[in-house]
């Protein structure tokens, strides 16, 4: 007698189990018996606390929808996330997805193509609201980019808010600290004072009138009289509650403006570029300045606990003080010494660094070195050996480089080097310093039949440009400032 296939058993129990539920569904009073639980130990187990309502998946999940990131190479990755997702939370996501290093500076930035405007999305922010204030027909887009400057106002706050933009109430002493002025700032009962003059777009014409501005809690308000401060001579501009404060991509093209350091506020729920408040600065100092404010005016104590939360973690550390994380393998490296019978460990610093300096001309030796067609050893030009770098560019022009330097923050130390547009055998370094985007030219220089790059005539020469990043990472030398952070562009 053959055994019951267990296909037949399966069978059995489907139309089982769908006669018990025609049953119910007729007759509510009639109930399946419950199905006795077959692991009845769990039921006290000390570990069933850990499995808690809040980790179980939810009977009604969380609603669910997809969003599309772009890189710098305009590669795009889509995600599923849900929709109470945050930025730094999509940032997170994306991290580990591609394995990158988190240094707490990774950035959503929302890009409106059609109007040319920009913005860092606040950590803090829902993503899905920011694309519900999208119009359909505009193909707007997310970034996934570094911003070095996110929180640097926090770090050196005099730098943001020279003393002659800024005033005090009269009651405040006039001397005040670094951490005074975020204190001023991120109070409810007091606030400091930005005032200057800006270029505003009038509405609905073309022109642009110069007007002197005030910041105050209640608003951004411009005087009617030169500079006066009197109450009837200031007139509302706007407040910030119900929009959006954007920095003018391609302000000069688009709307006429005298100068490329715009920026406009656009209502939430806006309906065109008739709704948008633009206005323009002079500098780069003047724009980062009335747009700082405006954000710790808007957000306040939102921004302090942004900035604050990846250090919560570590007790005893005061955030102004904290460097970002290096990576496990930056904290492992030990200077060792194998040209010996025994190897030993380096504990003198100079020799370490002669030793590190040796194998690193050493390496670049090898690495210079390849197999022709017919197996012979082949030197590979100099001239090659950046291309595979993060930091550099090759040919962009001098606005692009701008462009990728601002986006990553005007913070002392972001740099790119590029191929020189006006000089095909030469290389540029991009660097921002003071708040400023300088360029430095790097000259090929050949002595004794050998290729040599410079930055300051021949004085100090490298046999690459990797030799000469390296060392200007470590020191000024000719620069303003050592090189700290590089524009690169990522792949998703």
């Amino acid at each position: 007698m053959s055994k019951p296939s267990r296909s037949s058993d399966t069978l059995k129990f489907q139309m089982f189990a769908s006669v018990c539920m025609r049953k119910k569904k007729d007759d509510s009073i009639l109930e399946i018996p419950s199905i006795p639980n077959p692991f009845p130990e769990l039921c006290c187990s000390p570990f069933a606390s850990v499995l808690s309502a809040s980790l179980l998946p939810k009977a009604t999940s969380r609603k669910k929808q997809v969003i599309k990131v772009y890189s710098e190479d305009d590669t795009s990755r889509a995600l599923e996330v849900p929709s109470d997702i945050t930025a730094r939370d999509v940032c997170q996501l994306l991290i580990l997805k591609n394995h990158y290093i988190d240094d707490h500076s990774w950035t959503l930035f929302e890009q409106l193509t059609h109007t040319g405007l920009g913005r860092a999305i606040e950590d803090h922010e829902l993503v899905m609201e920011v694309q519900s204030n999208w119009v359909m027909e505009e193909e707007n887009k997310l970034y996934f980019r570094k911003n070095y400057a996110k929180y640097e106002f926090f770090k050196n706050p005099l730098s943001f808010f020279p003393d002659h933009m800024i005033s005090f109430p009269s009651e405040t002493n006039a001397a005040v600290s670094h951490s005074g002025i975020l204190q001023m700032f991120l109070s409810s009962s007091t606030y400091p004072e930005i005032h200057g003059y800006l270029h505003a777009k009038e509405q609905g014409k073309k022109s642009w009138k110069k007007l002197y501005f005030l910041l105050r809690r209640s608003g951004l308000y411009f005087s009617t009289k030169g500079t006066s401060k009197e109450p009837r001579h200031l007139q509302f501009f706007c407040e910030f509650s119900n929009s959006d404060m954007y920095m003018s991509l391609t302000g000069k093209k688009i709307f006429g403006a005298p100068t490329n350091y715009g920026f406009c506020f656009k209502p939430n729920k806006s309906g065109g570029t008739r709704d948008l408040k633009q206005l323009c600065a002079d500098d780069e100092q003047s724009r980062t300045c009335w747009m700082t404010a405006i954000r710790l005016l808007k957000y306040g104590m939102q921004l302090y606990q942004n900035y604050m939360q990846p250090y919560q973690a570590r007790s005893g550390c005061s955030p102004l003080n904290v460097t970002p994380m290096r990576s496990i393998s930056e904290n492992s490296l030990v200077a060792m010494d194998f040209s010996g019978h025994r190897s030993r460990i380096i504990e003198n610093p100079t020799e370490a660094l002669s030793v590190a300096v040796e194998e690193g001309l050493t390496w670049r030796r090898r690495g210079c070195l390849r197999l022709n067609s017919h197996g012979s050893p082949i030197a590979m030009s100099n001239m090659a050996i950046h291309r595979s770098q993060s930091w550099f560019h090759h040919k962009i022009s001098r606005e692009e480089a701008q462009r990728l330097i601002l986006q990553h923050g005007l913070v002392d130390g972001v740099f790119l080097v590029r191929d020189s547009q006006s000089n095909p055998k030469t290389f540029v370094l991009s660097l921002s310093h003071g708040l400023k985007i300088k360029h430095f030219q790097i000259v090929p220089l050949e002595d004794d039949g050998k290729l040599f790059y410079t930055l300051d005539d021949g004085h100090t020469r490298f046999t690459d440009l990797i030799q000469l990043v390296e060392f200007y990472q470590l020191n000024k030398g000719v620069l303003p400032c050592k090189l700290k952070h590089y524009c690169a562009r990522i792949a998703l």
